[in-house]
């Protein structure tokens, strides 16, 4: 979808790859490979956090609107001779760009606010374990919608897209009467952490656009 489309698709991939001739340290190999990606798309949103275009900005330095192009390219010659022996060759949810975006972002806002937490910060316990789990439940529930995405079912993907700005919501909200101006540590987070989770919102928004312009487009335009 745009700067997000997946460097790859799910759909009967697996079936067509025969047997993948990996063991568990060539999948742990590439396990961190992917680890490595989601802090790279967090140095870039450090880097490019004050631009207005930021999320764009990131998705071209990512190379995401490459992949899409080599991916249309590729979609005309014969891909049935392919070894995928090659990790750049191998694709799994964890090369989604909404994956990486989200898992980043999501990442950055828990390990933010651990390092405010332990440096002094006096919020009330119960309020920043609720602003923590609100956290994870809309990562939680993103990702259930990144796995419909990938499987190409736009309205579950939707759906719950939906449930996860319910969670943001909630996120927001406790980060506001959690992260108060009372305590200079939590203002500075609250003010980075705001930035992140519109971010995340906005890249919520774009992908259930285009699910839905997918769900709209009349069945022979797909031919």
């Amino acid at each position: 979808m745009k700067d997000f489309d997946s460097d790859g698709s799910s759909e009967n991939e697996w079936e067509d790859r025969g047997d993948l001739a990996w063991n568990e340290f060539d999948w742990e190999k590439y396990l961190r490979d992917q680890d490595e990606t989601i802090l790279r798309y967090l140095a870039y949103y450090d880097t490019f956090k004050d631009l207005p275009e930021r999320i764009d900005e990131i998705a071209e330095r990512m190379g995401w609107d490459q992949a899409t192009s080599r991916d249309a390219d590729e979609d005309d010659e014969d891909e049935d001779d392919e070894d995928f022996e090659d990790p750049e060759d191998v694709y799994t949810l964890h090369k989604n760009p909404i994956f990486v975006a989200t898992r980043a972002l999501y990442l950055s806002l828990r390990r933010h606010w651990l390092i405010t937490s332990a440096n002094g910060d006096k919020n009330p316990p119960a309020s920043a374990q609720a602003y923590l789990d609100a956290l994870h439940r809309g990562e939680s529930v993103a990702m259930e919608a990144i796995h419909a995405l990938d499987f190409g079912d736009y309205a579950m993907a939707i759906a719950l897209f939906k449930r996860a700005l319910r969670a943001w919501n909630q996120s927001l909200a406790l980060l506001d009467a959690t992260a108060t101006d009372k305590s200079a540590a939590g203002a500075a987070y609250r003010t980075d952490a705001r930035q992140r989770l519109f971010d995340l919102r906005e890249i919520w928004l774009r992908v259930i656009a285009e699910c839905r312009a997918e769900l709209d487009r009349p069945v022979d335009e797909e031919n």
